[in-house]
């Protein structure tokens, strides 16, 4: 397929209770700098229970709200969709006004299946945010030019890759990103990482807010492992060192339990290695990021670390639980 310096676009943003960023996510895409009737807007809503449709409707775009997650809303936006090129922005996410412009070039390649542009921190004023968006950014300089997948938070795919591939899995709410990217790039295709185009995501501003999101995906991301075992070694975005903490921590907290056995007592000590090497790991990390942002964050970085990697033992953990006892299986 051939394109022109403006290929037709659809831009699908998926929301659920978003009142406090849904209409700056969609004033900023209505604002690209790219002619108004090559693009079109589709809110897919799961039923929000606050204002987020009502402010949506305000605006010129398409809303259909429907009881569906995340990856089974995008199947839905995908057969109503008026063009071959789909745009995916999360609901509490903003672009600046060339993001467009800047990606849609890289679509010319053959074999380039989608393009995603860099992510910085909408709301910089507040710490955990701010500290999140940091490590999110440390990580996304790792990509080069090319990469195998890259969250559906600013990103553009063609629609006849995504059906190539078999859409989007309906069974996995988080990381459905992550495998639809592995099947694409199964298929001999790569998604381009353009830097210079911007998207600006509302990090958690809690830690509580934090660790609800890493547990959905510490669930899903087991779910996601034993569908492709070979995404457990890392790549780029998600390294080898963090899918091991998790399996780090079960066994620090299996050793201390069955250290409670009297002859079994020397394994406590064990737990206590494992344990104070992960708290390294963790202050290394944090100093590199720190330091690389003039930043002093070190002490909400390991925070973070921790938080995370405790939350994705407890969804791993939860995951593994319900498929032993039938209620993950599928029937």
């Amino acid at each position: 397929m051939e394109y022109d310096a403006f290929p037709k676009v659809s831009i699908i943003v998926a929301s659920y209770n978003n009142e406090e960023t849904i209409g700056e996510c969609l004033k900023s895409i209505l604002a690209l700098d790219y002619p108004t009737d090559a693009f079109e807007v589709i809110v897919m809503d799961g039923c929000s229970m606050d204002k987020t449709i009502e402010i949506a409707k305000e605006l010129p775009v398409k809303v259909f709200s429907l009881p569906l997650n995340c990856p089974a809303a995008y199947n839905y936006a995908q057969k109503v969709a008026a063009n071959s090129v789909l745009g995916f922005i999360d609901s509490d996410a903003k672009v600046e006004p060339h993001w467009l412009r800047k990606l849609v070039p890289h679509l010319k390649e053959p074999q380039v299946a989608g393009v995603s542009g860099r992510i910085d921190t909408w709301n910089n004023d507040n710490p955990w945010a701010k500290s999140i968006g940091y490590e999110l950014k440390t990580r996304y300089s790792r990509i080069g030019k090319y990469t195998s997948r890259i969250a559906t938070m600013n990103l553009l795919l063609k629609k006849a890759v995504i059906e190539e591939a078999g859409g989007w899995d309906e069974n996995l709410p988080s990381q459905y990103d992550t495998d639809l990217g592995f099947r694409v790039s199964a298929k001999g295709y790569k998604i381009a990482y353009e830097p210079a185009a911007v998207c600006y995501h509302y990090n958690r501003q809690t830690l509580h807010a934090y660790y609800r999101q890493q547990l959905q995906y510490g669930k899903n991301t087991l779910k996601l492992y034993f569908k492709h075992g070979g995404l457990a070694k890392g790549d780029e975005i998600t390294d080898l060192g963090m899918n091991i903490q998790p399996l780090l921590l079960l066994a620090a907290i299996a050793s201390f339990l069955l250290g409670i056995i009297p002859i079994l007592r020397p394994l406590w000590y064990l737990s206590a290695v494992i344990l104070t090497a992960m708290f390294l790991y963790f202050i290394y990390s944090a100093s590199k990021v720190a330091a690389k942002f003039h930043d002093k964050v070190i002490s909400r970085l390991v925070i973070l670390y921790f938080v995370r990697s405790w939350a994705w033992y407890v969804g791993a953990v939860s995951t593994s639980f319900n498929y032993l006892s039938g209620k993950g299986r599928k029937k």
